[in-house]
């Protein structure tokens, strides 16, 4: 069993965000047939799904159907930049809501205290039905104070890096991460990481990578619709980048231009994840 699976159900997105890496793959967005599928063939790995890797969740034209539909099953956690939050505003079956905040930006034409005041909405609307919020910021990012401010003024409490709001709502501050690319100026061969010991993701064409940030499928370990997940996973290649983990070593050439682990060890705080 695996803490969680990071779900790709489009790569696809409203915004065009400077720090995002992009991806260069054919935009896709999953049917509700492969959507099926992929909901029986994880059975068993993992009672927690996050519809996240690259793009936007919420762009999807049938973003609560595949809410709904996962959630007979497994609990659902979503990352999204907010622009769209009122197209799940009355979804009873998502576990957590994380909203990256410091994707607001005004050359989006939407004002900040429009941005919020909907994200605010929401937020109401969601934790009657007993759902996580986790309001996530870059410790660098230009609207920084603005959005605290306003943050501040709805809940009436003051934040200091990360704050729990109330038992539903969480503020989280932190740092910003390099992209792991082959092209970046990072590289060290040392350092661990969590990928394929408590998950793991899918891409929206199937494609299954050991974690989150490989954004371009770059370490394809196989095709969920075509493969055998269980082989997969007991694969060499996936045992020896485990093994190397442990062991505080990186296998891939991509892992060794990842600087998330150092990054993990040089924070204040944890990740916000109930």
């Amino acid at each position: 069993m695996f803490k969680k699976i990071y779900i790709e159900i489009t790569n696809n997105c409203n915004l065009n965000c400077s720090f995002c890496i992009k991806n260069n793959r054919k935009k896709e967005f999953i049917s509700i047939n492969r959507f099926k599928i992929l909901l029986e063939k994880l059975k068993g790995h993992t009672n927690y799904l996050y519809f996240h890797v690259m793009g936007e969740p919420l762009l999807h034209p049938q973003i609560n159907q595949l809410i709904n539909l996962a959630s007979k099953d497994y609990n659902i956690n979503i990352t999204t930049n907010g622009y769209l939050i009122n197209k799940i505003k009355d979804n009873k079956n998502i576990r957590q809501l994380n909203i990256s905040l410091h994707s607001f930006n005004l050359k989006y034409n939407k004002s900040l205290s429009e941005y919020m005041n909907n994200i605010f909405d929401c937020v109401d609307n969601l934790i009657v039905n007993n759902t996580y919020i986790s309001f996530r910021m870059w410790t660098n990012n230009q609207y920084k104070e603005e959005i605290i401010k306003l943050i501040e003024e709805r809940y009436n409490i003051i934040i200091n890096g990360h704050t729990n709001i109330s038992d539903k709502i969480f503020y989280e501050e932190d740092i910003e991460f390099i992209w792991p690319n082959l092209d970046n100026d990072y590289y060290n061969i040392n350092g661990s990481c969590m990928g394929l010991r408590t998950h793991f993701g899918v891409l929206v064409d199937g494609s299954i990578i050991p974690c989150c940030l490989d954004s371009n499928g770059i370490i394809n370990l196989g095709n969920i619709y075509n493969d055998d997940l269980d082989i997969i996973l007991n694969s060499n290649k996936v045992t020896k980048m485990i093994n190397g983990f442990k062991n505080n070593i990186k296998c891939e050439e991509l892992c060794k231009h990842c600087n998330f682990y150092d990054r993990i060890e040089k924070r204040n705080g944890s990740d916000i994840d109930v």
